[in-house]
């Protein structure tokens, strides 16, 4: 069964993106928009653990950190844009088991709720991240990307964009959409650098099956695209 990770943050465009990973990792996610929504929500989902943003209405989070401490030991990550010391020595006291600084990499928040669920005793939910189609495996735990029974070279990046669009297929991304999700919160580089590496997938992809492709969705973004089965 599925670990839930219950994330209280305020804003959509966050928790939504969090979520989006978390549940391609193989966990269960709910989410809260307050502080006060949060604690009921914990209540009644009892996570493995806690995503918990430091301004909230209703309450804020270290409210809700001590709320969530004076009964349970469920390991708690604060994700806040404070990035003062005296913040993360409060959040620690408060009993958070790590804090982490907007922006940030969903690599690292991925990594830090791995690395905080071991020290808890908690084995870390890990989904196999492997998709499969006509003459085409693109495999994010080997790295490998298999094109009609071969092996294709293919740097990290291309392979994270490529699963992340085939990973919902026919739902069209703009091209700031896929630098927030693929390259990070904190990455700084223009809507070319998709366009970039949209071009060598497709050297790569382009004539090898009718079943699917990756398409460019005019004045809007990509998607890839699977033909109706």
């Amino acid at each position: 069964m599925a670990k839930t990770v219950l994330i209280v943050e305020d804003d959509n465009n966050i928790a939504d993106l969090l979520r989006l990973y978390l549940e391609k990792e193989g966990y269960a996610v709910s989410i809260a928009s307050d502080g006060l929504k949060g604690v009921k929500l914990f209540h009644e989902v009892q996570p493995a653990l806690v995503l918990l943003d430091v301004m909230l209405p209703g309450m804020d989070g270290w409210g809700v950190c001590r709320a969530i401490r004076a009964e349970s030991k469920t390991p708690i990550i604060m994700l806040t844009a404070k990035s003062e010391t005296e913040d993360k020595v409060q959040g620690l006291k408060q009993g958070a088991d790590d804090y982490i600084t907007k922006p940030f990499e969903m690599k690292e928040v991925l990594a830090r709720i791995e690395a905080v669920l071991r020290r808890s005793g908690i084995e870390p939910e890990k989904a196999e991240r492997k998709l499969v189609f006509d003459k085409l495996v693109i495999d994010m735990d080997a790295f490998e990307l298999t094109v009609d029974g071969k092996k294709i070279p293919t740097p990290p990046k291309e392979m994270e964009l490529l699963y992340h669009l085939a990973s919902t297929p026919n739902r069209v991304y703009t091209r700031n959409q896929l630098l927030d999700e693929v390259w990070g919160f904190d990455y700084f580089g223009d809507t070319r650098t998709v366009d970039v590496h949209v071009k060598r997938l497709r050297e790569k992809l382009e004539g090898v099956s009718d079943k699917w492709e990756l398409k460019t969705v005019w004045s809007v973004g990509y998607k890839f695209e699977v033909a109706d089965r």
